[in-house]
């Protein structure tokens, strides 16, 4: 359970780095559109400043010929020129077919009274004229680009982020299945030999039931080593009753567990499902183990089915301790465990299991801290 608070840490250290490298980013660019703005009506204003000076005709031939160079070096800030009522007398680096039609007229020269303040031109004979403006194409995009780049930067990572699960994913399946074999490998030369040491005990120590339970716990490791030369390859599966899987499942585990655990069965004897027994029966025991540790030995541990259209749902519900919301999911990732021992994988083989190899759905349908809680299997009936 460590490793995934470590792990939840990062992902918050991780995602607050995040934060503030583009709050920063979105700071110093509209720091710097600030800036650029401020430059800019500047530019209107020596561009008015020069539009008065032709108007008044007040600059010599050399002047003249500047002040023009001014007014047309202005190839990026969107200007309309209007008079005191408001009626256009000239427009730069603007659509010049749309900025004869009314309405689009209206609508840019109302968003430039509402970006800044006209530059007002006095003229002789009390007249005026007025200067809006509004940001240039080159500050407008400015503006967005912090906003593209985080979008970008985001893409990025998450592609990254599922490139790297994949890749982790799939080096972690090789683990599991080079795990699973080599287990399976090393398990299976001692059980044949205490197999065979079982047979020469049977010959001097005839009808002995200590043998009977040697044998067993032998062939149940021997089952064991089975399931685990299957991980890796592709499970077969067969139409078979669901209620014999269980109660094969349960019997071994019943045998081996205190008298003050209580086990009820309530399965529909006609459910067939296309299961691989051996595996699924890992399940159960995963589960079942799970949900006895959780009792402390005291309790009542219940298997249900539940028949639905084309899929049948098992519950199984114990009255132990139960889990928070917040370890539905984590409980079956490897490595989550909540007791002292064990490597957290059983859970995470079950998923595995139900997922991958019986297409179906296992989850925690509900918990009570203190009350119990309900694993739910879902299982295709075709």
């Amino acid at each position: 359970m460590d490793i995934y608070y470590k792990k939840s840490r990062w992902k918050i250290f991780l995602f607050l780095t995040a934060v503030i490298i583009g709050s920063g980013s979105l700071w110093y660019t509209n720091q710097l559109v600030k800036q650029l703005a401020n430059e800019e009506r500047k530019k209107v204003e020596l561009w008015a400043e020069a539009t008065k000076r032709i108007i008044e005709d007040e600059a010599t031939s050399a002047g003249y010929e500047f002040l023009l160079s001014v007014i047309k070096n202005n190839e990026t800030v969107p200007v309309i020129v209007t008079d005191q009522n408001d009626k256009m007398m000239y427009s730069r680096n603007l659509d010049s077919v749309k900025i004869t039609q009314e309405k689009y007229y209206k609508r840019r020269l109302d968003e430039m009274k509402e970006y800044a303040e006209p530059i007002k031109i006095e003229l002789p004979g009390d007249q005026r004229q007025y200067i809006y403006y509004s940001r240039s194409t080159i500050l407008t995009q400015l503006l967005y680009y912090p906003y593209i780049q985080l979008a970008v930067i985001c893409l990025f990572v998450l592609v990254s982020y599922f490139a790297f699960s994949a890749s982790r994913k799939a080096e972690q399946n090789q683990v599991w299945v080079g795990l699973s074999k080599e287990t399976a490998h090393q398990l299976g030369t001692p059980i044949s030999s205490l197999l065979a040491w079982i047979e020469i005990a049977r010959e001097e120590m005839k009808n002995s039931p200590m043998l009977d339970e040697f044998e067993k716990d032998i062939r149940r490791l021997e089952k064991i080593t089975e399931r685990f030369s299957k991980i890796g390859s592709q499970a077969t599966l067969q139409n078979q009753s669901l209620q014999d899987v269980i109660h094969n499942a349960i019997h071994y585990i019943q045998n081996r567990t205190s008298q003050n655990i209580q086990f009820e069965q309530i399965i529909d004897t006609h459910v067939k499902v296309p299961i691989n027994a051996e595996l699924f029966e890992w399940v159960i025991e995963n589960i079942c183990k799970n949900a006895i540790d959780a009792m402390e030995g005291k309790g009542v541990l219940t298997l249900k089915t539940t028949i639905a259209s084309d899929s049948v749902y098992l519950d199984i519900s114990d009255t132990g301790k139960g889990l928070p919301k917040s370890a539905f999911k984590t409980i079956f990732k490897p490595g989550y465990t909540t007791k002292s021992r064990g490597w957290g994988l059983g859970l995470s083989l079950a998923r595995r299991i139900i997922e991958d190899y019986h297409y179906g759905k296992i989850f925690v349908l509900q918990s009570e801290t203190g009350k119990g809680t309900t694993f739910r299997i879902t299982l295709n009936t075709q």
